[in-house]
């Protein structure tokens, strides 16, 4: 396995330039040395390590910091996620369906967690080869894995028997069959054991799915691209081609449900913000500014809008474009869809600010929470969709209940990750003293 990455040491001393490149970045800068090298070999060897000239990019400094900062915009950007995912789930006629981001261009949430969460996982894993070597890094992200696991078992049988339990009591009526616990009602012992294998995806069991197996992948694409550099790009690029071309997909183990998201497919997303999460650790930023990028990333996004509208009967767009699957397909994550979610990433990256006065407000920091505790928040929200379905199926045509229960849940998510931030900073106190 590979061991420690030779010439790698990183510095925590640049930060962001105040007011200036707002790109996709993380707070480190990497930087090579090493004492008697000269800098032929040297520069060599730092493009073999990022996949860019070393020369070009790399300034020396002699520690290893024990900590990133955090970037308070990623933080707001995970919260806001997390509050439109509840929204979505909790399917209020005629209102969730037009909160979300999704209903104005090809992506949604989901792509934004996936990509954002390959991105930091990418930085940390590249951050602790460095400083432990690739096995430590290693057993970090597939045990950070495992506790995933274990956590989507615990919300897999809780949640079954919450749908199970308002079903039978008529809080939820249909509510097995609909959401797809028809299995492990009718056949609790082989649907457990499907369970294990996470192929069986009942609603809302199918994303940390994906999750768990991109971060038990990451350490081997890692030490690709330390063997290959930016060619290891190539490696998941054709795995999510097989997707599409060869049909690479997971079968699904339970009866009436399907695959939510094609993890040979998803992958790319999570990879991709893995290679951009280490460049940047390695340069300060994932990717220089650039005019055209920002160009291109608004065209994309446009027209996504003008398909959508186009197939809302708006614009006359629907006609040339059809809402097919390789346009807009969510579980095998058609390449628009990447696109589009790219585009978005970026330009948020660059338009919005590291840090800003108007992020410390109460709302943002509230928000800053969630996306600090954006699993706990998730799991809570999920139970909280279920429940909102179970009150909105009581009162049918009760439209106008719709906002104010979602603004009034929506809070209650915010006090909650707030409470664990409180929780979090008294309990590392009582260890600091």
């Amino acid at each position: 396995m590979p061991g420690r990455p030779p010439l790698l040491r990183l510095s925590f001393d640049s930060v962001a330039r105040a007011g200036g490149d707002h790109s996709i970045e993380a707070p480190p800068k990497i930087c090579m040395m090493h004492g008697a090298v000269t800098n032929g070999w040297q520069d060599a060897t730092a493009q073999r390590m990022t996949g860019l000239p070393g020369r070009q990019t790399v300034r020396q400094t002699t520690h290893l910091p024990s900590r990133p900062l955090r970037d308070t915009r990623l933080d707001i950007v995970r919260g806001w996620l997390q509050l439109t995912i509840f929204v979505s789930h909790a399917a209020v006629p005629g209102i969730s369906g037009w909160l979300i981001h999704g209903a104005w261009g090809l992506s949604d949430s989901a792509e934004q967690f996936v990509f954002l969460s390959g991105f930091v996982l990418g930085s940390l894993f590249a951050r602790q080869w460095t400083k432990h070597g690739w096995t430590d890094a290693a057993r970090d992200m597939l045990g950070r894995a495992a506790r995933l696991y274990r956590t989507q078992l615990i919300v897999f049988a809780l949640m079954g028997s919450a749908v199970i339990v308002a079903d039978h009591s008529g809080l939820l009526p249909g509510g097995i069959e609909r959401l797809g616990w028809g299995y492990l009602a009718d056949d609790p012992a082989r649907a457990v054991l499907a369970a294990l294998t996470m192929l069986y995806q009942p609603t809302w069991m199918d994303i940390l799915p994906v999750f768990i197996w991109c971060m038990a992948l990451l350490p081997f694409f890692a030490a690709l691209e330390g063997a290959l550099g930016s060619m290891a790009l190539l490696a998941p690029l054709a795995v999510y081609t097989a997707s599409w071309a060869g049909g690479l997909w997971p079968p699904s183990l339970g009866p009436g449900t399907h695959i939510g998201f094609n993890p040979f497919a998803w992958q790319l997303l999570f990879l991709l913000g893995a290679w951009l999460g280490r460049r940047a650790l390695l340069f300060g930023q994932a990717l220089p500014p650039s005019r055209w990028l920002t160009a291109l990333a608004v065209a994309i996004l446009l027209a996504g809008l003008a398909l959508r509208l186009g197939w809302y009967g708006v614009l006359p767009s629907s006609a040339l474009v059809p809402e097919a699957p390789v346009i807009v397909g969510k579980a095998g994550l058609a390449l628009p869809r990447v696109l589009h979610a790219l585009a978005l990433a970026w330009l948020v990256s660059r338009l919005v600010p590291r840090d800003a006065a108007w992020m410390h407000r109460t709302l943002f920091r509230w928000l800053a929470s969630a996306g600090r505790h954006s699993l706990p928040v998730f799991c809570l929200g999920l139970f909280l969709s279920l429940g909102v379905q179970a009150a909105m199926s009581h009162c049918v045509g009760c439209w106008w209940l719709g906002p104010p229960i979602l603004v009034f849940v929506s809070a209650g998510l915010l006090i909650f990750a707030v409470q664990l931030d409180q929780h979090r900073t008294v309990r590392q106190v009582g260890v600091a003293t």
